[in-house]
């Protein structure tokens, strides 16, 4: 009989599943986490079980929190079980699972005074963040602070009720500082080029928006140091829930379920402290932009290189992509051909044999990665890991064949049928709007570059990707992505 997943019922779970080596009454928070997410729950709890069942980092447990829907869901699943989550990482054979338990609470979404009350007291003193990369409230086409944007304008004009991660964060800094207590970290967990500097812009440029002095304050005295984080961690279905109940034999609202490569590279920029993460794996650097632009426009930029065509193709697991030979290569040529050449050197790496471990991982057919998932959210993730790479090449006066292929491959997948003619759900916030584009583009390519200036910013006015772009994106529609990539890689 499968086993609920809880605190009680720890002792009770199979001998196969690995338990937390410590008492949860031992622990005391010292970090706040927007985002409580399957990523986050992969990687930087992981990272916290492991310390904590050596014996460490007893005083750094989590405090969950967050502003969305999403949020509270997790919350409604993880509180039965007593903030519990079973792991299972897919990769040797069997799989191994182990139960993580670094969350003591999760506050609810609505009730917004605890949360900032908890933010001012001086046991926390790490703010983190999971809220994706369109949590960020940035232009797409300039990377800055959009100080238009109508949340950021709700939260400028009422910085006494704040709706959002940014703004909740400014009330407790300046709770904090109106006791004498010193400023927590904020500490961003995203996939965003320079993530700490970008946390920097949007903090400051809110509070500036109300506060001018406040948001001084907080650029002079508020550590967000850069982090690159990476796991490879797809979403949770039934299929996941089912697979922990029939392989290990307990029930868990929401379990995750994840590749076992992880990796975590951040500033040492920590005022009150940290917990010891180098005793378990994580690398401290002077500058993690190396490593970043080399995770974001290798990694990153790989998902999105072989996300639409596989879904104009019908395909459904991204192993699956991997498995196809006209995939395989295109992600290869555009790699190692528009990509790689650009990347700069990152210490101690070798860049051609970083991308073959990239693409064994995406290969990795126990994952069960979806097309789908990479697919999400492309109007924030095109113009972070494929744009920047098309921007520097062509500033340098070099070919783009490939990426602006791999944008027009994005635009005929916006249009919200794939290649058979099968309907493609929204899988964007601004889904109506891309859809709108994408099917006037048919007939005008350029109208989907010119209509999405605040994602293509200058790339979108370069006359060679225009013509690119446009040549393919008719191309896509003519004879369908298989053709094209066929033709493409001849062409290579």
């Amino acid at each position: 009989m499968p086993i609920a997943l809880s605190l009680a019922a720890l002792d009770s779970l199979p001998q196969t599943v690995t338990r937390p080596a410590y008492r949860r009454a031992d622990l005391k928070p010292g970090i706040v986490h927007f985002g409580l997410g399957n990523f986050h729950r992969a990687h930087q709890e992981v990272y916290l079980d492991l310390l904590m069942s050596a014996g460490k980092a007893h005083d750094w447990a989590i405090v969950g929190a967050g502003v969305r829907d999403s949020d509270t869901a997790m919350r409604k699943a993880l509180e039965p079980q007593d903030y519990l989550t079973t792991l299972v990482e897919l990769g040797g054979d069997p799989a191994a699972a182990r139960v993580i338990g670094p969350v003591v609470d999760i506050i609810p979404v609505e009730d917004r005074e605890r949360l900032v009350e908890t933010l001012a007291a001086p046991e926390i003193r790490i703010v983190s963040m999971t809220i994706t990369e369109g949590g960020y409230y940035l232009d797409s086409a300039t990377g800055r602070f959009d100080a238009a944007h109508p949340e950021i304008v709700a939260d400028g004009r009422n910085p006494d009720d704040p709706r959002t991660v940014f703004g909740l964060i400014l009330k407790g800094l300046r709770r904090r500082r109106d006791r004498g207590v010193p400023p927590f970290t904020v500490m961003s967990c995203d996939n965003i080029p320079g993530n700490g500097e970008v946390t920097h812009q949007t903090l400051t440029g809110l509070a500036g928006l109300s506060d001018p002095a406040f948001a001084a304050w907080v650029g002079a005295n508020v550590a967000m140091p850069n982090a690159m984080v990476d796991r490879i961690t797809p979403a949770t279905t039934d299929r996941e829930r089912q697979k922990l109940r029939d392989e290990f034999g307990i029930v868990d609202n929401w379990p995750v379920f994840c590749e076992p490569f992880k990796q975590w590279v951040v500033e040492d920029h920590f005022p009150l402290g940290r917990p010891p993460f180098e005793d378990v794996g994580v690398t401290f650097v002077p500058d993690v932009a190396p490593y970043e632009m080399m995770k974001i426009r290798i990694l990153n930029g790989g998902h999105a290189t072989i996300a639409y065509p596989a879904a104009l193709m019908g395909i459904h697991g991204v192993h699956e992509a991997m498995a196809n030979p006209l995939i395989a290569r295109f992600l290869e040529t555009v790699e190692l051909t528009e990509i790689i050449p650009i990347v700069p050197p990152v210490p101690d790496t070798d860049l051609v044999a970083y991308y073959e471990l990239v693409a064994d991982r995406f290969a990795n057919p126990k994952v069960g990665d979806t097309i789908a998932r990479l697919c999400l959210d492309g109007s924030n993730r095109q113009p972070k890991f494929i744009i920047p790479s098309s921007r520097d090449r062509l500033r340098q006066g070099l070919d783009v064949t490939g990426l602006s292929l791999v944008s027009a491959l994005w635009c005929r997948y916006c249009a919200g049928t794939d290649d058979a003619g099968n309907p493609i759900p929204p899988n964007d916030d601004s889904w109506e709007r891309l859809r709108g584009l994408a099917l006037r583009a048919k007939d005008d390519p350029l109208v989907f570059l010119d209509g999405l200036h605040d994602i293509f910013g200058d790339v979108g006015e370069s006359p060679r990707f225009r013509q690119l772009f446009a040549a393919h994106l008719e191309a896509l529609w003519a004879r369908g992505s298989a053709a094209v990539l066929t033709g493409y890689l001849a062409a290579a």
